[in-house]
């Protein structure tokens, strides 16, 4: 008697990530294998059948970078709401929620997700805290730590290398952290904008061998040719980095990848499949992208049993709609188990039980107007302060200047200028203020424990009261996001409480989506334009992102690597 299949997928056309052929096969799957791709109609015997008449069969998507906390979900709301759009594997850097509360939320990010339907694999974030010795943040790893933790279950990466200055300048610190993550055979995730020339051959010296970020077109070209991995997010691709990259001799290995998208995002536009629209949209053929999210980031995390459909491989496949370059998923099978259909979750998508809370971790005086009072110890009179310039595109920011008066020591900036405040929420001093120019914006104010990467309470705003009444707002959520307007702050224009860790909410993905859409779009009326608002504002604090940026210790410069003051004289 013939063997019997537990699922026969009938009448579709099974894309090749090898040869980028489309072809008409039956996919027959056994548990959560693929057990034959067979001609249409070939004899087999199956329990289940699918009808996908009209249908693309393809492999599941594979994101090999992305941080789960910037959905701000828990991994079992992250892995329904994005399985269901084809994303069934992810290597997640869990470096926002570890660099609140350590080893022990790395665990619990584990332990999150080990139940879920898709494969979350995990990288040991590399950078706790992002910047050593120029901010605090509620937690350090060693590198000792990060040996240990390169050993738990689940673990298969060093998190991005982002302080790669430190790396360039042969930091003993950041030499041991990469020389452990080499000791261990793991992959090494990289992270250094524009780096080039003999800095980037130091670097990749070190073994780290991908990068995300964002680069000059002939930046790409440089780290593509010299092996490393170009790893392109959504405002990484453009037609001029696709038509250089297809005009090369040969086309180098390209991960599509997510990095940071919210809640909102993701269940109006999608996650990879949405990335993928992109990539097409800019020049890259579609059988291109389709490797570029399947086969190759597999290979990067040394997934060897995905990438492809193929016998032998693991059933997790999408069954898209229409043309390739739609990539618009129909069904989602992961592990050969439907876990998506028509963009929403199914019922394997989901883990059950419950999870233990993880504190909120913020511990923060009161927050009223006296608190957003700028203190200096320059004499009365004018002077010129060092300001923080953003822009409507990316996260860079520059150095600039501003004049304010000093009167009694105290900066007086209201009605002069908007400026950021950023305060220790670890039970430590430590407020620093900046102007920040780039924005028109109305009277009112944002704050936020959601802020890379130490999470400390960020604060901007128009007025002291408006900057008082969103933190206050923020503490009262127990961490969280949350805009004001008026000149007192009178008004909560949009709050997303983040009670986990100050960073994430255990609240259904549909709920966090509309609270994330409503902060969103707060930001905007307000005058926050930016094609990312969210990175925009959180990222104001990432010490490691070129150029000037704020921390509970000091501005920085951040290509220098040192605190700057706030006077520039």
């Amino acid at each position: 008697m013939s063997e019997q299949h537990d699922l026969r997928i009938s009448g579709g056309r099974v894309v090749s990530t090898f040869t980028g052929e489309e072809f008409a096969a039956d996919v027959l799957v056994s548990g959560d294998t693929i057990s034959a791709v067979l001609p249409p109609g070939a004899p087999a015997l199956a329990r289940e059948e699918i009808d996908a008449s009209g249908m693309l069969v393809v492999p599941g998507f594979v994101d090999a970078h992305m941080h789960i906390e910037s959905a701000f979900l828990t991994p079992q709301e992250f892995a329904a709401v994005t399985l269901a759009r084809g994303t069934t594997t992810v290597l997640a850097d869990p470096h926002e929620i570890v660099n609140v509360a350590g080893r022990d939320a790395m665990r619990w990010m584990i332990d999150a997700g080990r139940e879920t339907a898709q494969t979350q694999l995990w990288g040991v974030p590399s950078c706790v805290p992002a910047l050593e010795g120029l901010e605090h943040a509620g937690a350090a790893l060693s590198a000792d730590d990060i040996a240990e933790m390169l050993r738990w279950p689940g673990v298969i990466a060093l998190g991005e290398v982002m302080d790669y200055r430190a790396v360039v300048a042969g930091d003993r610190r950041m030499h041991e952290i990469t020389a452990a993550a080499r000791a261990q055979d793991v992959v090494l995730d990289g992270h250094c904008p524009n780096l080039t020339g003999a800095e980037l051959s130091a670097y990749l010296a070190t073994g780290v061998d991908s990068d995300h970020t964002k680069n000059r077109t002939e930046v790409v070209l440089e780290k593509a040719r010299l092996g490393m991995t170009m790893m392109l997010q959504e405002k990484c691709l453009n037609e001029e980095v696709a038509q250089a990259l297809l005009a090369l001799p040969q086309l180098p290995p390209l991960c599509l990848v997510t990095d940071d998208l919210a809640a909102d995002h993701i269940v109006d536009k999608g996650h990879l499949d949405h990335i993928a629209r992109v990539a097409v949209a800019a020049g890259f053929p579609p059988h291109v992208v389709l490797k570029a999210l399947t086969w190759t980031p597999a290979q990067r995390l040394r997934l060897h049993d995905r990438g492809v459909v193929s016998p032998g491989k693991r059933a997790d496949l999408v069954l898209l709609r229409g043309e390739l370059a739609a990539f618009d998923p129909a069904l989602v099978l992961s592990g050969g188990r439907i876990v998506g259909e028509n963009g929403a979750p199914a019922g394997a998508a989901s883990a059950d039980g419950t999870l233990v809370p993880l504190d909120s971790h913020v511990d923060v005086e009161p927050q009223d107007a006296d608190a957003f009072r700028w203190y200096t110890e320059l004499p009365d009179g004018e002077h010129t302060f060092r300001a923080m310039r953003v822009n409507e595109q990316d996260t860079y920011t520059e150095a600039a200047e501003v004049r304010l008066p000093v009167q009694g020591g105290e900066v007086q900036w209201e009605g002069r200028a908007t400026v950021v405040r950023v305060r220790n929420r670890y039970g430590r001093d430590g407020a620093v203020f900046a102007p920040l120019l780039g924005r028109e914006l109305a009277d009112g104010a944002v704050a936020s424990t959601y802020a890379h990467d130490s999470h400390n309470l960020l604060t901007i705003g128009t007025s002291r009261a408006a900057m008082a009444g969103a933190a206050a707002t923020v503490l009262a959520d127990g961490g969280g996001v949350a805009v004001v307007r008026g000149p007192e702050g009178e008004t909560v224009a949009a709050r997303m409480p983040l009670p986990v860790g100050g960073v994430l909410s255990a609240r259904p993905a549909s709920d966090v989506a509309d609270e994330a859409a409503a902060v969103r779009a707060a930001l905007e009326d307000w005058g926050w334009r930016h094609l990312n608002p969210f990175m925009s504002v959180s990222t104001l604090t990432l010490a490691v992102s070129p150029a000037l940026k704020i921390t509970d210790r000091s501005l920085v410069d951040v290509v220098r690597r040192e605190p700057v003051g706030a006077s520039p004289n």
